[in-house]
């Protein structure tokens, strides 16, 4: 006889799977005595729900392990909620395992809203942002279901599943024998998968289109004067980073690298121009917009990449976008006139193979173009000076960006971290940049430290923070405190909720509700707040507190806070914004005509594709 918490434990165990994350509870007991007991997993131990499902998701993109929260019934499962919805959105493969009460409560005939104590359709709740969601009522089918999801998880486009497993199932013992055995592959008739002839079909088919698609861009690269090619994070989820370097070489295109994968090329290589989009680099964006033919690869072109206006969006190209999910690969067709469902993997080496016959010509005039833009547009200008004594942001992460370590891993928080972070920052082979791109929830910061940690054997992470984003998991500073997790805590203190202010002032006149002290909403005092922790602090507000804090913070062993004072009004710049006019009207820029607006006879110049009406029509 097996109990099924038991079984549970080993299970984890045969996956190799060191360290979960989870908060006991009535719901999950068994299952947290079993791991324990059984000492192959660690549980991580977080003090919100959330926090688990956060960290779950930089736990496995730092380390490419999948592993999983542990969460109880009632509130133990609604508290996962954003964390799941986060690893939805950024297709981040991981599980959640919950309890829930007695099954005899929750068959799926029960008509109650409560079941139990404080049980509830936890399934239900969240089928619509997992891709694949059971409750088990039967101990035997344990197994099973827990290898389905492991395999669904990772499969296709990845993403979180959830296992629901009533606190009865859990303390169940059963024959050994009836439960499937650990690591065993799932029966093909279980699956509901296609007889072995109509597999045959369908990859032959699949074959045939494969082929073509690559024949097709390979010859669009080949004719195109001004070729691009967008690297998205789809690459580095279907394992195909060691493919980019030899794809940059063969086909000689300038390439962009969107937020979510902004570490997977050298930013000082030399086809690299950056990053673009709402929030984009004026050299990247001015790119993007006069190149001929683009090529988007495991990026899903969402909002912040294309602007507001689709017509507008590299107005004069042909785009091709290759993603795994039919639903982001179709969902701009007409304006992508080639979209290309398959993995970005299987696409690269095809094309790459395509490409080794007949290798195009080195595009000199048009990268000698880009490098132009790169010149006189470069990443930190002269909108990134620092004002009204405060340190710029920009400014700050530009020069932080030459103390990281080799091996440095940084997650961000939102706001400040997130946009400076990401328009700034330069990285290098071996290091790494995360944090939610999708759903961009406030609080992420704290708990995706601790998963990277973790994923390195509780190793260094740099977390950039601001005092918003702090109070919405700050009780995750006691989890970095009680495993004395080496995290670096960077605090950008601006009095709030800072770009929520600028979009009170764009829209109400300046007037603020809810987003600083004297509309509502305070901080504490974070260096006090780090000594009630036992956290070692720092704070910044000059250039020469910079020179001597910043190697003092990053030669400390343990967590530490350092508070950066910035002014409480800094814009976010370079951006795409509103130019409002002499008469009070109002126009919508294109992407490549960003604010602060650039004087007409410049953004004239910079257009290859020709200067747009509207740009034409504002009045600078």
């Amino acid at each position: 006889m097996i109990k099924v918490s038991d079984y549970m434990a080993d299970w984890l165990a045969k996956k190799r799977i060191r360290h979960v994350f989870g908060i006991v509870g009535a719901g999950n007991a068994h299952l947290f005595d079993s791991i324990a007991r059984k000492g192959y997993t660690q549980i991580v131990c977080v003090h919100h729900e959330q926090a688990a499902c956060m960290a779950m998701q930089t736990y496995y993109r730092t380390c490419g392990v999948i592993t999983a929260a542990i969460l109880t019934t009632g509130a133990g499962s609604t508290n996962a909620t954003t964390g799941v919805v986060g690893a939805w959105a950024d297709s981040i493969p991981c599980m959640v395992i919950s309890g829930n009460e007695n099954s005899r409560f929750t068959l799926p005939e029960n008509p109650l809203r409560m079941w139990g104590v404080q049980g509830y359709d936890s399934s239900g709740m969240m089928k619509d942002v997992t891709k694949y969601n059971q409750r088990v009522l039967k101990p035997e089918d344990v197994g099973y279901e827990l290898e389905k999801a492991y395999q669904i998880c990772q499969s296709d486009r990845p993403g979180p599943c959830w296992i629901d497993v009533p606190m009865d199932v859990q303390s169940s013992k059963v024959e050994a024998g009836s439960m499937m055995p650990l690591g065993a592959p799932i029966p093909q008739k279980m699956k509901g998968e296609a007889s072995q002839s109509e597999l045959s079909k369908s990859e032959a088919s699949e074959s045939e289109a494969v082929t073509n698609s690559v024949s097709q861009v390979a010859e669009l690269l080949r004719a195109a004067q001004r070729p691009l090619i967008w690297l998205g994070h789809g690459i580095r989820l279907a394992g195909a980073m060691e493919l980019i370097e030899p794809l940059l070489d063969k086909s000689g295109a300038p390439a962009l690298v969107s937020w979510a994968g902004v570490d997977m090329l050298d930013s000082d290589h030399p086809q690299n121009y950056g990053r673009a989009g709402v929030y984009g680099q004026r050299a990247a964006n001015f790119i993007l917009q006069n190149c001929d033919f683009l090529l988007c690869i495991g990026t899903r072109l969402a909002t912040p990449q294309v602007g507001y206006d689709l017509k507008e969006f590299a107005r004069a190209a042909q785009i091709a976008v290759v993603d795994i999910d039919l639903q982001e690969v179709s969902k701009h067709v007409p304006r992508v006139e080639f979209p290309i469902r398959l993995d970005a993997k299987i696409f690269m080496e095809a094309l790459l193979e395509n490409l080794s016959e007949e290798l195009p010509e080195k595009k000199s005039e048009w990268l000698a173009q880009c490098d132009l833009y790169k010149q006189q547009y470069p990443w930190l200008g002269p909108e990134h000076d620092d004002a009204g004594g405060f340190i710029n942001s920009y400014h700050f992460l530009w020069k932080l960006s030459d103390h990281l370590k080799a091996d440095q891993i940084v997650v961000t928080d939102m706001g400040t971290a997130l946009l400076s972070g990401h328009q700034i920052m330069r990285f290098r082979a071996g290091q790494r940049m995360m944090t939610s791109t999708g759903l961009g929830e406030m609080g992420f910061g704290l708990p995706a430290a601790v998963g990277a940690s973790f994923a390195r054997n509780r190793g260094e992470v740099m977390c950039l923070n601001c005092d918003g984003g702090m109070m919405m998991n700050l009780q995750e500073l006691q989890t970095i405190v009680h495993h004395q997790l080496p995290i670096k805590i960077f605090i950008f203190n601006n009095d709030g909720y800072l770009m929520i202010k600028h979009t009170q002032k764009a829209l109400f006149e300046g007037h603020y509700s809810g987003t600083d002290e004297r509309s509502g909403v305070s901080c504490p005092d974070f260096s006090a707040l780090a000594g009630a922790f036992g956290i070692q602090s720092f704070q910044i507000r000059s250039w020469e507190d910079f020179e001597t804090v910043i190697p003092q913070v990053q030669a400390h062993q343990g967590p530490v806070i350092c508070e950066v004072f910035m002014h409480p009004e800094q814009l976010f710049v370079p951006k795409l914004s509103l130019a409002i006019q002499p008469d009070g009207s109002l126009i919508s820029p294109p992407l490549e005509d960003l604010s602060p607006f650039l004087p007409r006879e410049q953004i004239e110049a910079a257009m290859i594709v020709g200067m747009h009406e509207k740009s034409r029509n504002i009045k600078v």
